[in-house]
Formats: structure tokens, sequence, C-alpha cells
């Protein structure tokens, strides 16, 4: 490796921990500003308030981390540009893809672990992270699909809800159907159903089940039914959350049966698994438009390259969270929705390289 590849690969990372080192505590003490009745209210300990940060300055170092390295890069390279040192290194005769040479290899290090965080350390911080707030913080805020809950159990049984309610652990318009090839063998009704946790049971009220027995009809009628099912409620409606606390593997297995059962979720766990590769791919976007950016000096001096670096950092989130926004309220495309900014400042990253180089 060639010292000046040292030189901008040790500058670059250094300034990305010092920005990360800046930006976190800061996000820490006004999260805890904001939060700090809450704890005095359920009478939180230290440990768990130590703990739950913990666990946030994961999800939100992962969160904005892309933003912290464009800022990153254009703070220290406005300032070789301020200090002539860009120059210097293209008139020795190193070329301008050859000077960004360093800089990918430096974003290629940060995107390796970014990826690596994103597939298994993030995601336990995050399960941990959402019980916490929607525990003690959000405890009001709706974490669960409850509405017209639908659910293949099986190849043969189909399970529906017209709503649920988690903290009683009652279902509303209760109907579980289950089919022998293409035929209706029974089909089973209630009002509502409730788990019994003292019995171990489910209650059904108003029950009714219609069954075909060698084209026969069978009707019964309860009133009250305890009964059993191979089912857990609150496995019928998983919290939305739930793709983002699962590993690597946990999530293409857990896609794979949420898509064959059918569930409305579908979209937002495929758009949770793209923005795990489409994240780490950002580093190398945002790292060339930066560089392009700040490479050389500008009237106004470094404070123009950070008033840019800091409108094309929101112009980043601002895309992100429409079509994430975009896929929730619709049937948006997800590998679409989480490319697409992507996409956009490559095209973008293009242009300015090009400019720059001229």
């Amino acid at each position: 490796m060639k010292l000046l590849d040292r030189y901008i690969i040790l500058k670059y990372l250094g300034t990305f921990v010092v920005m990360l080192g800046m930006f976190i505590p800061i996000s820490v003490l006004v999260d805890l500003s904001q939060k700090i009745d809450k704890f005095k209210q359920y009478e939180l300990t230290q440990s768990e308030i130590l703990s739950h940060y913990y666990d946030f300055v994961w999800v939100f170092g992962y969160m904005l981390f892309p933003i912290f390295l464009f800022l990153s890069v254009i703070w220290f390279t406005s300032k070789l540009a301020s200090n002539t040192e860009v120059i210097a290194i293209l008139s020795s005769g190193v070329s301008f893809y050859r000077y960004l040479r360093p800089f990918v290899m430096a974003a290629a290090l940060i995107a390796a672990l970014a990826f690596g965080a994103s597939m298994f350390w993030v995601p336990n911080a995050s399960e941990r992270y959402n019980e916490f707030e929607y525990s003690y913080i959000n405890k009001s805020q709706k974490v669960r699909l409850t509405e017209n809950i639908y659910k293949q159990l099986s190849d043969n049984d189909f399970v529906y809800l017209s709503n649920y309610n988690s903290n009683r652990k009652i279902g509303y318009n209760f109907s579980w159907e289950h089919f022998k090839g293409d035929e209706l063998q029974y089909k089973i009704k209630a009002q509502n159903i409730r788990w019994v946790e003292k019995d171990s049971l489910y209650r059904l009220s108003q029950y009714f089940q219609r069954s075909i027995v060698d084209d026969i009809e069978i009707i019964r009628k309860e009133a009250r039914l305890d009964t059993l099912f191979n089912f857990d409620l609150d496995e019928l409606v998983p919290v939305t959350y739930k793709a983002q606390t699962l590993n690597f593997f946990e999530l293409n297995d857990y896609i794979a049966v949420e898509r064959e059962n059918g569930s409305p979720l579908i979209n937002h766990h495929m758009l949770v698994r793209h923005k795990r590769w489409a994240i780490p791919i950002s580093a190398f976007i945002l790292t060339l438009i930066a560089v392009a950016v700040s490479s050389f000096k500008k009237r106004g001096g470094m404070g123009v390259n950070l008033a840019m670096g800091i409108i094309l950092a929101f112009l980043y989130i601002f895309f992100d969270k429409i079509f994430e926004v975009m896929v929730e309220k619709s049937n948006f495309t997800p590998w679409i929705a989480a490319w697409t900014p992507n996409m956009i400042f490559a095209l973008l990253s293009v242009y300015l390289l090009r400019y720059a180089k001229r």
C-alpha cells in the first residue's frame, strides 16, 4: 500500500470515528432528556437505562451511519483541499481516479463492518430496543397488525380474525377453514376467541361449526366452548418490527414462512432485507459524491462544502423515507423502494465525478 493510500485511509477512518464520537453522545443526551420522565414514572434502574442506551447506540448508529460517513468525508477532504494537498497530489502525476482508490478502500472496510452489523449485531439490539420502547415509552402505539388478520397455518388450514386485542389476548369474528384438496371439510366460526392463561386453553363464544362428512352436513352450536388449538394468537399477529430483530439466516426463513402464509406484512419484511444490502452499498456512493463535492477549493471555503453535504444528506434521507412509506402504505415493490435512493445518488455521483475530473 502506498504512503498516499495509508494517509487518506487513516484520515477517512479517523474522521469517521470522531464524527460518531461527537454525534452519538449528543443524540443519547437529547433522547434521555425526552424520556427521563418515563424512566422516573416506571422507576427504571440505572442498569436498565444503560442497557437501553447500549442498544440505542447500535440502532441509531447503524440507521444514520451513511450520513455520518458522508459528512466525515466532506470534512476531511475539504481540509485537504484547503491545505492545497489535493492539488499537490494531482500535480504530482496521480490521476483523479487513482486519487479515489484509497477512499473506495476505506469505504469498503466500513461497508463490510456495516453489513456484518446489519445482519448479526443490530438485529439483537433492535429487538431489545423495540421491546423497551413499546413497554415503557410508547405503550399506546400500535405495534401489531390488529385488523383483518389472515393466516395460512398449513396447506389445508386457514384462520381469519377481523380484530385482535393483544393486551387481552382476544380475537373477534374468528373463523377456521379446513380443506381437503379443493373441498371444504369443515368451518368453525365464533364471535370471539380468547386465550385463558390459568387453564391454558382457548375459549370460544357463540361457537358454530359446519362439517361435511360423506356428503352429510353436520351443524354444531355452543354458547361457549373451551378447546385447544395448535397455534398461538400472538404468532398470528406478530409485531410489525419482527423482521428487524432477525439475523441474516432467521430473516430468510421468516420471509419464506410469511410468504407461504400470505402475510399482509410481507412487503415490509422484504424491504427490511433489501435495505440490509442497500445501506452498506450506499457507503461507496456517498463517498464518491463527497470526494467529488469537496476535493477542490470553493469560494466560501469549507462552509460551502459542508452546507452542500448537509443538503445532499437530507435529500438521501428524504428519498429513503418516502419510498419506505410507499411500501408500508401501498403495494409498492420493496426492492425498488430500497435501491432507488442508491440508484439516484449513483447517477449523481457519476455526474459529479466527471465534473470534478474536468
